[in-house]
């Protein structure tokens, strides 16, 4: 198995994971908010955990699924990944100002959601041309 075959896997896998940190992030953040409201003045309250996770998966999606892609030439893969980038970058700039709390909110399970399932399809196609991971 090479390394870089190796790198793939990983960097799909945890783009997946930061993903639905995001996704849970979203959904249950009001939930746990108004049940603990403690937690809105902790760093997963705050604005900037948006931002973090935002600068954890750009640069681990663009890594997997430009590395997949060139094995398995399977280009609707990067595009649902660029989606889902846009999607999230979107979210964060516009934020709740333009879009309102569920226009961020939905805006950025859309965009979570358009990356892990390209990175799902991604370590599957690697995995279908043999990839070894």
């Amino acid at each position: 198995m090479s390394i870089k075959t190796e790198y793939i896997g990983l960097a799909d896998k945890f783009a997946v994971s930061t993903s639905t940190v995001c996704a849970v992030h979203c959904l249950a953040l009001p939930f746990f908010i108004g049940v603990f409201p403690a937690i809105s003045a902790t760093f997963f309250g705050e604005e900037a955990f948006h931002v973090w996770l935002l600068w954890a998966v750009i640069p681990l999606s663009v890594f997997g699924l430009s590395l997949g892609c060139s094995r398995h030439k399977n280009k609707s893969v990067l595009i649902a990944g660029a989606a889902g980038i846009a999607f999230l970058i979107f979210a964060a700039i516009a934020g709740h100002d333009l879009l309102g709390e569920n226009g961020e909110r939905a805006t950025t399970l859309l965009g979570a959601t358009f990356i892990a399932l390209a990175h799902i399809r991604n370590f599957r196609l690697c995995r279908h041309v043999d990839c070894d991971h």
